[in-house]
């Protein structure tokens, strides 16, 4: 069974964790959001997770833990070979792992993801997607949080033998929509469509 550690060291049903990589890009941006989505989906959705996420490096045997990883960032990100068959492996076992843009990562991560998935593309999820269609319904697809380059939120997935392993949210910037309202000053409803979607990944992640 995977991810029986972390059932172990948490009273919560499951625990979720941030992604640690090397090559310089700011892992460690957004350092409210995951806290924010947690606790919104504990009290919209009942949802049993740690209120308290973990950090995980990419390397470690420890990703395992983890039901769902968030990555986030602004620019380069670099897997050695040994990080992108750690982390295919924990992808290929049941592990699902989410990517935000936070801006300026599009560059690095699609040649990086290569290396754990060569055979894989990104492919753009059509809006009939369960994903936009969890709790919250998202008849458009990936909702448009930050403007960046005034570019169409995207939403990108890596699909391996049939199963949604990787969600990639690009030009939405979602992990900027879930952090503490006066970091970033978005109104109300830019706030909640992004913790809305947020919530709609966590929960199609755990539900399937």
């Amino acid at each position: 069974m995977l991810f029986p550690i972390a059932m172990a060291f948490s009273s919560y049903s499951c625990k979720v964790a941030v992604l640690k990589y090397n090559g310089g890009g700011d892992w460690y941006a957004n350092p409210t959001s995951l806290n924010n989505l947690i606790q919104f989906c504990t009290i919209n959705l009942n949802m049993d997770i740690d209120p308290v996420y973990d950090v995980v490096d990419v390397a470690s045997t420890d990703l395992f833990r983890y039901p769902f990883i968030h990555m986030t960032g602004h620019g380069n990100v670099v897997f050695s070979i040994s990080e992108a068959e750690n982390l295919r492996r924990y992808l290929e076992a049941g592990g699902f792992l989410h990517i935000d843009d936070n801006y300026g990562m599009d560059a690095y991560i699609r040649p990086e993801m290569k290396k754990v998935f060569p055979e894989l593309d990104f492919i753009e999820l059509p809006f009939n997607h369960p994903i936009y269609h969890q709790s919250y319904v998202f008849e458009n697809g990936l909702p448009k949080i930050h403007e960046h380059d005034k570019q169409p939120a995207r939403g990108y997935g890596l699909i391996y033998e049939g199963r949604l392993v990787c969600f990639y949210s690009y030009e939405s910037d979602l992990g900027d929509g879930w952090e503490d309202p006066e970091v970033h000053k978005d109104s109300q409803n830019i706030r909640i469509l992004a913790l809305k979607m947020g919530a709609n990944i966590l929960q199609y992640v755990f539900t399937n």
